[in-house]
């Protein structure tokens, strides 16, 4: 008996070859295993070995009728730290980060930015997690692999996203295992991973923690910064190590429940809480130095999750998600103090951050997230499923800073607490087609995006707009599109993809983040036509040479684009509309595989966003018209090249080495159009090179990884010209043991 995925060719001595296809479901929670029979016959003139070809669950993902990138992280987990570094190497996909390790970063997907882009995991909002949970605090020994639909999302996972999301797969299986790592490097860097499942009894009761841990002090040299010197009576510019930018974080995660039971195939319940401390070193720009103030918050979720193949009738599965999170996050800025670079204060009459008075800003957060998912088989090649996803994100706001300083009257007494509402239905139906054998594969959806919003703050009402909108309002958006491939030969595939796509701005745009970043009521829904067009395929060469190539296009045009816009005066920010913003670009990656010890990727990445807005509101030409989104890459590649080595002291050992090199043409920082351009402020070109060496012994028992980033120590920035950490070193220890 033959069980699997897409086996397409089977040989064995002897016998006559025979091949046939095994297709399988690509919804993560609608997969069907086909099982077949398969009898070869005598062939006395077969001298072949024994030859399978089959095609991985990630190969299947990005073989289907989305533009998509998947990463399978199991394979990679000894030598990476966090995903953001195994994400970033992906083609189309460039992350941006304000520091090291903790800090804010942007991610953008083929020129589609930040909040633009959805998160998930197992097709649930990573927020269920907590406003703190990031793609670099999140357990990685708990991730299977990372999938990154790019412009066209499915409708199973629920989202209202723009310009496309990551869905995060977390590993399933039966059996009991721990898998726990530790590292430690540069910066006072310190990373702790734990998961684990264990049968607790002979009926199939299955215990799942996991935990992770962070810290580092996030001390590295800035360069090129101005301090005072006395002596001199000038500034100077001189390099300086940051001193108040440490960060704490740790999660910890159970689950309990049964599988594969006559009443569900899954049943769970579960409860996590995450933790995160930031101290705030600088604004949004690198010249305004911060030395108290720090960021604070606590999550905690209790969640159920039910699915059940069968359900009511043949060939529907159902899957069933009720969560609830109470977070809580504070924005500590009391200290009425000046700071420069040398660590050196004076005392002054406002705060830090956006130079007013004392805050200490409590943003209760609560939300509330129930999905249901229904898929329905008509048959072998037709599928049916709708989603229903309800988000609901409350925004109580006050500050306690009278209470801190009971003998000051200089506490921002203009804040009036208030609780606001954010609530989303999501509703997706999708029909899927497999056709010709599944050389055509073919998906059609549908989307309604239904949007509550109750606003009860006015604070700073001339910035924030809150006199400008209704404090009640609900609104319907409409979001529908397509995707089709199909594959002529094993060389030769191709995938269109369209989405009429809808977002909803999130809580963090509209009522701000608590310490630099301004709230916008007055935000507009951003909508965007976007187009995927794409070919792939693989050649298979003498021995086990194999190259698989894959090539992109894509064009949006988005209306009421949302975009950060930075008073570097005072180092904050806030989010405002842009009209009308065209996107277009192309990118494409090639793979090299010779057997199992040597593989080399490159990819390569162009993009631009044009500000396509003629005419102001008030009649006058734009000056933006046709410029570049400032800010933002728009050519970027990477190689890598990983080298792998079995049997190297024992049969059951592993020696692996990987080299990566990424490349980041110079950009403008503001708009090309304001300035001269010869002495513009631009963000130079980058490259940056990293390096890690594994060694694994006692069949991956044991895992060893030594790790060096920024081998040559280049200075690199990035959002809004802050500096980027230089040369760091990481050792990281693995044990897997399976139970």
């Amino acid at each position: 008996m033959i069980k699997g995925n897409n086996l397409k060719f089977i040989s064995f001595l002897l016998f006559m070859s025979y091949s046939m296809a095994i297709e399988a479901g690509m919804c993560e929670y609608c997969q069907n295993v086909e099982e077949k029979n398969v009898e070869i016959k005598d062939d006395s003139l077969g001298l072949g070995p024994v030859v399978v070809f089959g095609k991985s669950k990630v190969q299947q993902i990005k073989e289907g009728a989305y533009s998509v990138n998947a990463i399978d992280v199991k394979s990679k987990v000894n030598s990476m730290t966090d995903l953001t570094n195994l994400i970033s190497r992906t083609s189309g996909v460039n992350i941006r980060t304000e520091g090291g390790l903790g800090s804010d970063y942007s991610l953008s997907i083929n020129g589609m930015t930040g909040n633009s882009i959805r998160y998930f995991v197992d097709g649930v909002p990573l927020s269920m997690l907590g406003n703190g949970m990031t793609l670099s605090s999140f357990p990685i020994n708990s991730v299977d692999r990372v999938e990154i639909y790019k412009g066209v999302v499915p409708a199973y996972l629920g989202g209202d996203a723009l310009g496309g999301a990551i869905n995060i797969v977390t590993k399933k299986g039966h059996r009991s295992f721990i898998d726990a790592s530790v590292s430690a490097g540069s910066f006072n860097t310190y990373r702790a991973d734990f998961n684990s499942q264990f049968s607790l009894n002979k009926h199939g009761l299955l215990f799942r923690p996991q935990f992770k841990v962070d810290y580092s002090k996030n001390n590295y040299k800035v360069h090129d910064v101005e301090v005072w010197d006395d002596l001199k009576a000038r500034y100077d510019t001189v390099s300086r190590k940051r001193f108040h930018d440490d960060y704490f974080s740790a999660m910890g995660q159970v689950d309990l429940g049964v599988e594969h039971k006559s009443w569900a195939d899954q049943f769970f319940v579960g409860a996590s809480y995450s933790s995160m401390r930031k101290e705030l070193q600088t604004g949004t720009v690198q010249s305004i130095v911060y030395g108290m103030a720090e960021r604070k918050e606590d999550a905690f979720n209790i969640h159920v999750r039910y699915k059940k193949r069968n359900f009511l009738t043949d060939d529907l599965t159902a899957l069933f998600l009720l969560s609830h999170t109470w977070d809580h996050s504070v924005t500590v800025d009391t200290a009425f103090l000046r700071y420069d670079w040398n660590g050196n204060y004076m005392k002054t009459s406002r705060n830090e951050i956006n130079g007013k008075l004392r805050q200490y800003r409590h943003y209760k957060r609560p939300l509330t997230i129930a999905r249901a998912n229904f898929n329905y088989d008509l048959n072998e090649q037709h599928t049916l499923t709708l989603n229903y996803m309800l988000s609901r994100m409350g925004n109580k706001i006050y500050d306690t800073a009278k209470d801190y300083y009971f003998d000051s009257y200089e506490y921002d007494v203009t804040l009036l607490p208030s609780n606001d509402l954010l609530e989303k239905h999501i509703i997706g139906i999708s029909y899927d087609q497999n056709l010709i054998d599944g050389k055509l594969v073919n998906t059609f959806f549908l989307k309604d995006y239904v949007t509550r919003v109750d606003v009860e703050q006015t604070y700073m009402s001339s910035t924030t707009h809150s006199d400008d909108v209704p404090n009640h309002s609900v609104t319907n958006n409409w979001g529908y599109g397509l995707g089709s491939r199909y594959s002529l030969l094993d060389c030769l595939s191709a995938k269109f993809s369209y989405e009429h796509a809808v977002r909803i701005p999130e809580a963090k745009e509209l009522l701000g983040n608590g310490s630099t970043i301004y709230a916008n009521l007055a935000l507009d829904p951003e909508q965007s036509h976007n187009f995927n067009l794409g070919m792939f395929g693989s050649f298979y060469f003498g021995g086990d040479n194999s190259i698989n190539y894959e090539l992109g296009a894509f064009y949006r045009i988005t209306q009421d684009y949302i975009h950060l816009t930075v008073n570097t005066a005072e180092g904050t920010a806030q989010y405002e509309n842009i009209n009308d913003v065209t996107t277009r670009g192309f990118e494409g990656e090639v793979r090299y595989n010779h057997g199992r010890w040597l593989q080399f990727i490159a990819n390569a990445s162009y993009q631009e966003s044009r500000d396509m807005e003629k005419f102001l509101d008030n009649g006058n030409r734009s000056a933006t018209y046709k410029n570049r989104i400032p800010n933002k890459p728009w050519l970027y590649g990477n190689t890598e090249l990983i080298l792998m080595k079995d049997e190297l002291f024992s049969k059951d050992d592993k020696l692996r080495f990987s080299y990566a090199f990424q490349y980041t043409h110079w950009f403008y920082l503001t708009w090309e159009s304001y300035g001269y351009k010869p002495s513009k402020a631009r963000i130079p070109s980058q490259y940056l090179q990293n390096a890690a060496l594994t060694y694994s012994w006692n069949h991956e028992r044991y895992n060893l990884t030594l790790s060096c980033d920024n081998i040559f120590d280049t200075l690199c920035y990035d959002n809004f010209k802050l500096q980027k950490p230089g040369r760091s070193f990481m050792a990281k220890f693995r044990l897997y043991l399976g139970l």
